[in-house]
């Protein structure tokens, strides 16, 4: 005879296909193999998930586990992402089990690849079969040391680009760059021993920078209209290298700048410091609608950018400035003497208190 519990239906295994992939998605790769014991349904149904995201210190204890994981996925492989947001070291042997699952996942034409890991004592060498990988869309490294082969032609379908505290040539990187001309997203930050870059990336949509002064454009940014920059207002050439941007960007929508105070700068003094020489009229007008700059305190570049903003941008419609410390009435006298070429250009000063 039967009893009510056995009668009772299986809610679980009852959920649409789609629910249960989005169950599935949303949870950590390892918890996700756990669900395999909640019915016969359910066993097998962590083999399809797309995307695959591990803990770096699971994996570095425990490298069988993405092995297994690798080696009984059926489907498309969409994302693979180790990362820790603490950053906190594992044993540098993971390095070898890492090239052995980024060749399989070529093989399996991966999309997204995010590996944000910190090894002992060394930085994770991207193996070369990577630079192969056509499928690629998004590729996110952080703490890797990046040598593509001098066969490298490029990654054709690459969209996104976040390159953080990465080993590179500037020469490997211009050409990496320039290999990519579906480029949309572009973010680099403190790349070693890099000052200055040469960037082409025609389809450039949106580009966050930090550490690094791009000193020329080849061609203009038509597709950028989203634009963060981090700048050290006492450094000649971060300032020329924002401006260099900003005339290169004629379809730019969205500003973003934070100030930043470097102790080894070389202060801008009034023998190498003129408005004609640095803030000279673009050739086309900045079509810039929102800007936001934080963190400055009132010193003669950070206002003068801020003119130069007002003065050559027609169409802005909101301008919101973050200083580091109180809005001295000095400040706001000097913000309201600018001219302004928007009639519609609301300039708002938010006090950090």
């Amino acid at each position: 005879m039967s009893t009510l519990i056995d009668e009772e239906p299986d809610r679980i295994s009852c959920l649409p296909g789609h629910v249960t992939d989005q169950i599935l998605s949303l949870l950590p790769i390892e918890e996700a193999v756990q669900t395999s014991v909640l019915s016969s349904k359910w066993r097998n149904k962590w083999h399809t998930i797309p995307n695959l995201v591990f803990d770096p210190h699971c994996v570095a204890e425990y490298p069988s586990i993405v092995d297994h994981v690798l080696l009984l996925h059926s489907g498309p492989i969409n994302k693979f992402e180790i990362s820790d947001r603490d950053r906190v070291p594992v044993n540098s042997s993971v390095a070898t089990d890492i090239d052995r699952w980024i060749l399989h996942l070529i093989r399996n034409s991966v999309k997204e690849l995010v590996l944000d890991l910190v090894l002992m004592g060394e930085r994770y060498k991207i193996p070369w079969c990577l630079f192969s990988c056509q499928s690629l869309d998004r590729l996110e490294l952080y703490s890797c040391l990046l040598k593509p082969p001098t066969t490298f032609e490029g990654l054709r379908n690459l969209t996104s680009l976040d390159l953080d505290h990465v080993t590179i040539t500037q020469d490997d990187l211009e050409k990496f760059i320039s290999g990519c001309p579906q480029l949309e997203n572009l973010m680099l930050t403190d790349i070693d021993n890099i000052t200055q870059l040469n960037i082409h990336a025609p389809n450039l949509k949106d580009f966050d920078i930090l550490g690094v002064v791009p000193v020329e454009l080849p061609a203009p940014c038509i597709c950028l209209d989203d634009l963060s920059l981090c700048i050290n207002f006492e450094d000649l050439r971060e300032i020329s290298a924002a401006l260099c941007l900003l005339r290169s960007s004629p379809n730019l929508q969205k500003l973003d700048i934070s100030a930043r105070i470097e102790e080894e700068t070389d202060l801008l003094t009034p023998t190498c410091y003129s408005w004609e020489d640095i803030f000279s009229r673009p050739a086309m007008p900045i079509q810039v609608r929102h800007v936001t700059i934080g963190g400055i305190s009132g010193t003669t570049p950070e206002l003068d950018f801020i003119k130069f903003l007002l003065l050559y941008s027609p169409v802005l419609e909101k301008m919101t400035v973050n200083p580091v410390g109180d809005v001295t009435p000095e400040l706001t006298r000097a913000l309201i003497r600018f001219k302004r070429a928007s009639a519609e250009a609301e300039v708002i000063w938010e006090d950090s208190s």
